[in-house]
């Protein structure tokens, strides 16, 4: 077996325990013997692989309930509201029977529809966010595999995002639909540049694509080294997750629920499960990439330190969407091409020039790059959002010079409007 495999904690437990007779679990981490004899050592590779996909998988579905839970007790906070609490202890199991409650309703397809896309699509969503999971260290030694370009196969497998929300549009036959794929596509690829380009500091100050090694190079969180970084990150990511102030995909006046207007039961609740499961992946990464991941102080074990930073992201990302309105795909936009995209060129060269200055820099003047690039950071978002306000619109008040607002039957015909006077 791969040496490297052995660095996870996970995997190691099970594959050790089921063959004891490997060299390497006997010399170096003391197992005496495994359940299964010598020569069986492959049986016990796959078991402890199909184990280990297995836990990360239910881990995330689980994280997916308790995350859906979590939203809507917050939701019943910031609107002064209950939420959930009939079912279960603080309404715990809402979630469980929201879940059920999807999987017994009525599997409709419409007639017009191309079934086998309409099928897969669901499919495309999911498993590229299961995917991210794959590579995000969750604690010292607790993660699937560490990849040496860790952060670019997560740029790279979060595309598909768009490729399957355009098939679902495509495949359900409903010109709604349609528009509303179309347009999220947009968003998708305005965004996927700003975000890829805020994570260019990170890379110059780690020196590396591995999210573990960008875990262990934070002497402090890159989120006081890269303030410019972290800030388009996180709004191109609520951006790639369809979330509040993003949502376009679902708006209520125009496109009802967007791409998904034709789905239901399982196939709408494998959309859902992508968008809760994509929302907690993207605060995986945040918390991996600018608040130094699991490190945290030895008392508690590595893995507490990363949840809590999780669930901190995870309800900062809740008080955005409970604090904005949605803003039209205009806004969205003008915002990725002329804000976001030039604050991370601000961000590359300030960054640039910083470790040109300082290439293998100590503990001081780590502190005097961030509060530099603190200073680059803030004059410019103030400048961006200056740029891109708007002027107010003028009030219209009612007065003499003002014609008065036409009524719909003065644009008829004068028969039209005899007739419909006589009625």
């Amino acid at each position: 077996m791969t040496d490297f495999l052995y660095e996870n904690v996970i995997f190691r437990l099970i594959y050790c325990n089921l063959s004891g007779s490997s060299d390497k679990c006997v010399n170096e981490y003391g197992y005496v013997q495994g359940i299964f004899p010598a020569g069986f050592e492959w049986l016990a590779f796959l078991l402890a692989g199909f184990l280990l996909a297995f836990i990360f998988i239910n881990g995330i579905l689980g994280a997916v309930i308790l995350s859906i839970w979590g939203e809507r007790r917050l939701y019943g906070r910031f609107q002064n509201r209950l939420g959930p609490n009939r079912w279960g202890p603080w309404g715990l199991f809402s979630s469980v029977a929201d879940a059920i409650k999807v999987m017994f309703k009525e599997d409709v397809v419409p007639s017009d529809a191309d079934r086998l896309l309409f099928n897969i699509a669901p499919i495309l969503m999911v498993f590229p966010v299961f995917m991210i999971f794959s590579v995000i260290p969750m604690g010292i030694g607790t993660f699937v595999v560490d990849l040496n370009v860790g952060l670019l196969f997560i740029l790279s497998v979060t595309s598909m995002s768009g490729l399957a929300v355009v098939i679902a549009a495509w495949a359900s036959g409903n010109r709604i639909a349609i528009f509303s794929g179309l347009r999220a596509v947009a968003v998708l690829i305005s965004y996927e540049i700003p975000m890829a380009l805020s994570l260019v500091g990170v890379l110059m100050f780690a020196g590396t694509l591995s999210l573990g090694g960008i875990v262990e190079q934070q002497k402090i969180p890159f989120i006081l080294l890269q303030p410019l970084g972290f800030f388009v990150f996180f709004l191109a990511s609520l951006a790639e997750i369809n979330r509040t102030p993003f949502d376009l995909t679902e708006a209520e006046s125009e496109l009802g629920a967007g791409y998904l207007n034709d789905y239901s039961s399982m196939k709408f609740g494998i959309f859902f499960l992508a968008e809760f499961a994509a929302t907690i992946g993207s605060s995986a990464i945040i918390t991996t990439v600018f608040l130094s991941g699991w490190k945290g102080p030895d008392i508690l074990p590595s893995q507490f330190w990363f949840l809590l930073k999780l669930v901190i992201v995870l309800i900062a990302i809740v008080w955005v969407r409970m604090s904005w309105p949605r803003l039209r795909i205009d806004q969205i936009l003008e915002l990725a091409w002329k804000g976001l995209f030039e604050l991370t060129l601000i961000n590359i060269v300030a960054t640039a020039i910083l470790v040109t200055i300082w290439p293998n820099p100590t503990m001081g003047e780590i502190w005097i790059m961030a509060g530099i690039n603190w200073l680059v950071a803030i004059p410019s978002v103030i400048v961006v959002g200056k740029v891109l306000r708007r002027k107010d619109n003028k009030t219209i008040q009612a007065g003499r010079d003002n014609e008065p607002y036409p009524v719909g039957t003065e644009t008829l015909a004068p028969s039209l409007v005899n007739k419909v006077g006589e009625k």
